[in-house]
This record gives C-alpha cells, structure tokens and sequence, in this order.
C-alpha cells in the first residue's frame, strides 16, 4: 500500500482509470440488484411449502405488510453488498487484499467505532430534543402517542433489528461510503485531491439517495444529505467507522420508535415527508460532524495510510 493516501485516493495503489470505475459502478448496482434475487428464492420456497400461494409471496417481497420475515430478507439482500464491493474492489482495481475498504489503517479501527456510537447516541439525543419542536407532516408514519402492546411479532422484530439491522447498514456504508467513494475518488485525486474528495463525496450520495427507488423530493434530499454528511466523514476520519455508527444508530432509532409507537409497514414504505424532516436530519448530521471532528482530533485517529513495513505492516 503506497503511504501518505487519504480513504478516497486508496485506489491509487492498485489500478485507475475512468472506465474501470464507470464498469465498477456498474456492476455493483448489478449485483446489488441481483444477489436479493437469489436470496429470494430459497424464501419462496420455504413459503411454498408451508402452504402460501402467489399472492403471499408477492405481498411478502412488497413488503405489504412488513414482518420480521420480510424485513429479515429486506436486512440479508442489503447487507449483501459487502461481498459485493469487496469483489468489484478486487476485480476493477487490482488490489492487494480487499480489507482497506475497512479504512486507511486496513481494518475496522474497533475502540474508534466504540466512540462514535457514543457520539451518535449524544446526537440522537439531541435530534430528539429538535424534533419535538418541529411540525408534524401529517402522514402516515406518524408515531400514535400510545405504546404498542408487546406480542410474539414485536420479540421477532427485535431480534431482526438487533441482529441484522447493523450488518444492513454495513453493507450500504461498503457500497457508497466504501467502494463507490474510491472509485470515483481515486481517478481525480491524482490531478486534484479536493475534486477527487467533491466527487468522492457528492457522486455516492446521490447514487445512496436514488438507491432507495421512488420518493418525494423532500424524502430524496434528506438522504442526499445524510450521504453527503457520511461521505464526509469517511475521508474526514480515514475510514468507515463514523458513518456505520451513525447509519446503524440512526436505523435503530427509526425502528425502534416505528416498534414501540409507530407502524413498521408505513416506516419502511412510506415515500413521503415534509421539508421540516430536512431540519431534523440536518441537526443530527451536523451537531455528529462536528463531534466527530473534534473527538477525531483529540483520538488522533489516522486520516492517511501508513508507512508499511516489508511484511505488510504498518509502522
């Protein structure tokens, strides 16, 4: 690994070139799309023989309406897009060993990550706080101001969302914040490092926002800036701690108030939302931003890679 690389110019070690980021992209949105297809199949199956009929399974891939089952699937196809980038990682740019979508140390950096799901539970704390204040869009993902009752569904959705939730966030935060922040970051960064760091951050983050398929303008530009933010702050830290945190603590709150209060159909299906939601995740992404940075510095977390030694290791 050459030395002195920040996250978005790690390709540079291996090998660049605008159509082998172009075909990269590609065929990630390719496998992104086709790997929750096959995993597809063996739930199909297992609903055929344990007597469902067509409309069953269309509604369950519909997520109409949404189950620990469903919602199992839904987490499992996402967080397939690990495997996905480390392959695309592999085969589209020549690199030695897939770990440095990790970060810029070449691992998952855990007592950082421990600190910034700190962060995050702060932040969260304070959006709360925020949103009170804000009006409500009358929608249908409203939360009803009486707890749900406890059943067997609610056990099963917890289990789902503690279990799978995170390696769900994962995946998204490899495919974005990972794999697409390099490829496209790495062909400017040799002319210019800051347009190599605007494309690395911008072209993601509107790829992470139109990922997520039909959705009001409101909707779409709170998850552009939520990708802007995160693209952020994996170069700002040298890695993807900071962002999976935040995505995982974000999602956690999102279902948990959904389970607790809420509906989990409309929380996952509702493609509407007001522009006051763009204050609300403004407040979080900022107020984590700044944190994070300061924290950062404070941690001297490593923003660049390594010298390395004759065996691979960092000195």
């Amino acid at each position: 690994m050459t030395p002195g690389l920040e996250y978005h110019e790690i390709n540079r070690a291996g090998q660049v070139a605008w159509w082998r980021t172009l075909l990269g992209s590609v065929l990630l949105i390719l496998l992104f799309l086709w790997l929750p297809a096959v995993l597809a199949v063996p739930f199909a199956v297992v609903m055929l023989v344990t007597g469902s009929n067509g409309d069953d399974i269309t509604n369950f891939f519909g997520l109409d309406p949404v189950t620990p089952a469903n919602l199992a699937y839904l987490n499992l196809g996402l967080a397939a897009a690990i495997p996905s980038a480390i392959l695309v990682a592999w085969l589209m740019h020549g690199w030695q060993r897939p770990r440095w979508l990790l970060s810029v140390m070449g691992r998952i950096r855990w007592r950082w990550f421990l600190v910034c799901l700190g962060l995050s539970v702060v932040t969260l704390i304070v959006t709360l706080v925020v949103s009170a204040f804000l009006p409500s869009d009358g929608g249908d993902s409203d939360l009803g101001g009486a707890a749900n009752a406890f059943t067997s569904q609610t056990l099963g959705f917890l289990a789902v969302i503690v279990f799978l939730t995170p390696l769900q966030a994962a995946g998204e935060e490899f495919a974005f914040r990972g794999y697409l922040t390099q490829a496209w970051g790495g062909v400017l960064a040799g002319r210019s490092r800051m347009a190599g760091r605007l494309v690395g951050v911008l072209v993601p983050a509107f790829l992470f926002a139109l990922a997520h398929g039909g959705q009001d303008v409101p909707v779409f530009f709170d998850r552009f800036a939520f990708g802007i933010v995160a693209g952020i702050l994996v170069i700002a830290t040298g890695g993807l701690e900071a962002g999976l945190a935040m995505h995982v603590l974000n999602n956690f709150m999102a279902f948990g108030l959904a389970l607790a209060f809420g509906d989990m159909t409309s929380t996952l299906t509702d493609i509407h939302g007001s522009w006051w939601m763009i204050v609300s995740t403004l407040t979080q992404s900022l107020v984590y931003l700044a944190l994070v940075l300061v924290v950062g510095r404070r941690f001297g977390v490593g923003v660049r890679t390594p010298v390395m030694s004759g065996n691979g290791q960092p000195i």
